[in-house]
């Protein structure tokens, strides 16, 4: 199997239906899904201001995190988290998606899609092996990010 396409299987196995998840992958003109979020994963959507920054430090720190989206123009970032962390999580600022909540998703193998996908694209494809961010090491770069370099 494919990177992509073990990925979207990852992505889709948490489906009501995966098969009507993959068809929507392919037939939608968007070229997204609707999942659900707290099954497989939570989503923590930081402000681009901070989730930029923040998505910087854990790259340097981890070499690589777990899936990360970008939407609405690049103003909210998604780290994709274990689930169970958006019911725990105490950040001023820091929207969660966790059970009960739904999150657009784009297949995995477009990072940037040729085609419109509503404004969510990836900027960190999911591995296909349920690689996740730990939020413990987001925090702390939450934190690197707003203190900026050292001098």
């Amino acid at each position: 199997m494919t990177g992509a396409r073990t990925a979207a299987e990852w992505l889709a196995s948490v489906a009501p239906d995966p098969e009507a998840c993959h068809f929507a992958w392919r037939r939608d003109p968007l070229g997204v899904a609707l999942l659900p979020a707290g099954r497989a994963w939570d989503v923590l959507i930081l402000p681009g201001g901070l989730g930029r920054p923040a998505l910087d430090v854990l790259t340097r720190r981890t070499g690589r995190p777990g899936p990360v989206l970008a939407g609405c123009g690049g103003r909210r970032l998604g780290f994709f988290v274990p689930p169970g962390t958006a019911g725990r999580w105490l950040g001023t600022g820091v929207r969660t998606a966790g059970s009960g909540t739904w999150i657009v998703v784009p297949y995995p193998g477009r990072r940037n899609p040729g085609r419109r996908t509503g404004g969510v694209r990836w900027l960190v494809l999911p591995d296909g092996t349920g690689t996740l961010t730990d939020p413990a090491r987001l925090e702390l770069a939450m934190h690197e990010a707003v203190a900026g370099p050292p001098v």
